[in-house]
């Protein structure tokens, strides 16, 4: 039986066929003359949340790979927020949030500029919806019992150790992003203007970076889950900077998507281009990881699925605190 469906553009009815085109992203139908007609089929009335899927399905295929929505919005946090008391703490408009988490999903070669965004709290909370709700937390199902060990160690030694080698075990685009966010949040940390320290952000990213073991926790799973949530990402924060740069490149820290130039950027791996990148080498001696941490973890890292290659791209300095 062929359904019948209303285009999402011109809100006629039609037979769901030949004659309509369904978008990807959003799962609404239209003409495939409205779709030429609009820049984007998505509408308020779609749900975000069903264009949500693993981390690794919004990642470019070039390292590093950090998905360009949660680039241009920690690169808009840097350049606006650092003086924001309250950062990612402060909550923004639940309305603008959605709307606009929605139109960085759909969008269709470059992101939409974030330039528009008046409230800053607004961007953080893009950012916090996104990671919150894609179909598994960024520490991943899996791995989340290692993680949850690996940060209840008594020994801050060993502790460090067990959580690097968890992290080196995450798919690359998860590795690749945890990285990108530690590195932002201290950058958060450091600005006295925001005030918030380790634990505030750890109480913060806790569920939302963690999560629980399955999509489905129990009340009783979700009470204990909390408080060890927080601990794993106070544990992350406190891990040496230097482990994290190995991953994403401390050039490439400030990645910019481009933005509003659809015509010439259509593939999403196109969406930004990083900073030619260092060509990193874990050795011992080479950070700031204490000698007997490099000897546990060792000086192997997993193989990547795509070669570092040189690009340009545009960058924003650092905010001067």
């Amino acid at each position: 039986m062929i359904s019948l469906e209303s285009c999402a553009v011109c809100k006629s009815r039609l037979r769901f066929g030949k004659m309509a085109l369904k978008c990807r992203p959003c799962q609404l139908v239209v003409h495939p003359e409205c779709k030429e007609r609009s820049p984007s089929v998505c509408r308020p009335t779609a749900s975000p949340r069903a264009r949500e899927g693993i981390l690794a399905d919004f990642a470019p295929s070039t390292p590093p790979l950090v998905p360009p929505l949660v680039i241009q919005c920690v690169n808009q946090v840097e350049r606006r927020g650092l003086k924001e008391a309250g950062l990612y703490r402060v909550p923004g408009s639940e309305h603008l949030i959605r709307e606009w988490k929605r139109k960085l999903l759909c969008a269709r070669g470059a992101l939409p500029s974030l330039d528009q965004v008046a409230d800053v709290n607004v961007i953080c909370g893009v950012l916090k919806d996104f990671l919150r709700s894609l179909k598994e937390p960024l520490v991943t199902f899996a791995l989340h019992p290692a993680f949850l060990r690996a940060s209840e160690i008594p020994d801050e030694a060993a502790r460090q150790t067990a959580l690097c080698h968890v992290v080196m075990k995450l798919p690359l685009a998860n590795r690749d992003t945890l990285s990108f966010l530690v590195l932002h949040l201290h950058r958060v940390m450091q600005s006295p203007e925001c005030r918030m320290d380790l634990h505030n952000l750890a109480r913060i990213f806790g569920p939302t970076l963690v999560g629980h073991s399955n999509p489905s926790p129990s009340p009783r799973i979700i009470m204990e889950d909390t408080p060890r949530q927080c601990l794993v990402v106070a544990n992350l924060l406190a891990l040496p900077l230097s482990f994290w740069r190995h991953f994403v490149g401390e050039e490439q820290e400030n990645l910019v998507p481009l933005v509003q130039k659809p015509s010439v950027m259509n593939e999403q791996d196109q969406i930004f281009f990083p900073l030619t990148p260092p060509e990193v080498q874990m050795s011992p001696g080479g950070g700031c990881l204490p000698n007997k941490l490099w000897d546990c973890i060792g000086t192997t890292f997993p193989p990547s699925n795509a070669s570092r290659t040189k690009k340009t791209g545009k960058f924003f300095p650092l905010p001067v605190s």
